[in-house]
């Protein structure tokens, strides 16, 4: 599957380039209904063709790249491989697309960035998370979100047991090392088969897994859970140096623990931090809601949100407002209805706050402060509003 990483995420709302076209849809995962998945495309393509005819000369660069989003709509085994929603992109650069968990309406945009605002609840609401089985005979790693999750292999840069990690460690522990037959694997000699009670190999081991996890993540914020016996994750903790690490964990041996148990525990572990994080984030904005640390004025919030001074911002689900903002000239129109130049400004305020780092939520309408359609809290005071 597709899944969306935060860095993919960016990469996405970085990309500006006119025309881009975005594509969501509802998808079917099992039986004959996965037949309705072609013809759902077929027809969000035509639509998204209609709207790039009426471009004339300005749709020429995006012809191959269209051509290329037809293959797929015969493409069966595309189609019987879906998850519930999917989002389709296509830019003069080519197409990209993710198979995701949350199912979507259907909705075509073109404009001269990806639309990216029904994504946003995958991070917060749908929240991705990775989970870390530490054992010392077996480390294991998975992806997952509140309603799924999935073993995925160990990077390359992290070792699957104590016995790899330490194999080449130090030349005068090669001795405590032997094969079953000539091509078998490394067993350590210590407190079990595979295993040690040497607190310093088994630092030395976990330094080794994070530093791994820290290649192979980059500059991911996913929430990491750990799972394993209490004095191991305690150990762990010690010399972690992810930024994301979770606080609540699993306990107990995870080498043997099936996909749906890990999904339970860790689906409520998420569940949780989810619901107090946007909590604290609402509680923080109705405080400084009376101050200059907090906005609902839109005017303010575009050029806040393109010049990184928005920290969290709270948009209502399927609002827009339409508009065109000048980055450079700091003006900002609005507009009464979509034109060939208008971009939904609340789209914009969201890929602009993500990818300086704020939070976006998005959230049902009554659930908005004051029945806002968008609202922000600042990371400093907003001492000038957009030109008009």
């Amino acid at each position: 599957m597709n899944q969306l990483s935060h860095s993919q995420l960016q990469t996405l709302a970085k990309k500006s380039s006119f025309p881009c076209i975005s594509i969501y849809m509802p998808a079917e995962k099992l039986g004959a209904e996965t037949r309705k998945n072609h013809l759902i495309f077929k027809n969000l393509l035509k639509e998204a063709e209609a709207k790039i005819e009426k471009l004339g000369d300005s749709a020429q660069s995006i012809t191959d790249s269209l051509e290329s989003a037809k293959s797929y709509i015969e493409n069966n085994d595309f189609w019987q491989h879906q998850n519930y929603g999917l989002a389709f992109f296509i830019s003069a650069e080519g197409i990209e697309y993710y198979r995701l968990e949350s199912s979507f309406d259907q909705l075509v945009r073109v404009s001269d960035r990806f639309y990216l605002k029904p994504l946003f609840p995958l991070f917060n609401n749908n929240s991705r998370y990775y989970l870390l089985g530490l054992s010392q005979n077996k480390v294991r790693f998975f992806s997952g979100t509140t309603y799924s999750i999935e073993e995925l292999g160990l990077p390359t840069s992290v070792p699957p047991s104590l016995a790899e990690a330490l194999k080449y460690d130090d030349p005068e522990k090669q001795t405590q090392y032997h094969t079953g037959d000539a091509g078998g694997s490394p067993v350590y000699h210590g407190q079990g088969v595979g295993t040690t009670d040497n607190k310093d190999e088994i630092i030395r081991f976990f330094h080794q897994i994070d530093n791994g996890l820290q290649k192979a993540l980059g500059a991911e914020n996913t929430p990491l859970i750990l799972a394993g016996v209490e004095y191991l994750l305690a150990m762990y903790r010690e010399i972690n140096s992810y930024p994301h690490l979770v606080e609540k964990e699993i306990t107990g041996n995870p080498e043997n623990v099936k996909l749906d148990d890990f999904q339970q525990q860790a689906g409520e572990i998420i569940k949780s931090l989810i619901a107090s994080e946007k909590q604290s984030a609402m509680d923080e904005y109705l405080q400084r809601s009376a101050t200059d640390e907090s906005t609902d004025k839109i005017e303010e919030i575009i050029p806040a949100a393109v010049n990184g001074q928005v920290d969290t911002l709270f948009v209502a689900e399927n609002a827009q407002k339409w508009g065109k903002f000048d980055s450079q000239a700091n003006k900002l129109e609005i507009h009464d209805q979509a034109n060939q130049d208008s971009v939904d400004l609340l789209d914009y305020a969201a890929g602009n706050t993500f990818l300086q780092g704020g939070k976006v939520y998005i959230l049902q309408p009554e659930q908005m402060p004051e029945n806002q359609m968008v609202v922000a809290t600042l990371r400093y005071p907003v001492y000038a509003s957009a030109n008009k």
